[in-house]
């Protein structure tokens, strides 16, 4: 199953590309930030938000609190390594 993991941008790698470094539960992956970026907004602002990270690109902005919550879900499922396996193994 391929499931949308909570994240938080860490730098931004390459701005005309809308590409960042995400960091989820200490794993770190290059993603595409284009749906998390608003117009006219300067792509290192993104740094420190809190995202839902599915295949590649942060699909909306979440709240730390909900992140919080997602993460702890996903733990208790047994999810979250799964999905940490597949995120270090695309990188």
């Amino acid at each position: 199953m391929c499931l949308g993991i909570p994240g938080r941008i860490v730098a931004i790698t390459d701005p005309g590309r809308k590409l960042a470094l995400v960091e989820v539960s200490g794993v770190r992956r290059e993603i595409n930030v284009a749906c998390v970026v608003d117009d006219g907004q300067p792509i290192e602002d993104c740094v420190g938000y809190w995202v839902l990270v599915h295949v590649g690109f942060a699909m909306s902005r979440i709240d730390e609190a909900e992140a919080a919550a997602t993460l702890q879900v996903l733990n208790e499922l047994g999810e979250v390594q799964q999905e940490l396996a597949a995120m270090a193994g695309s990188a």
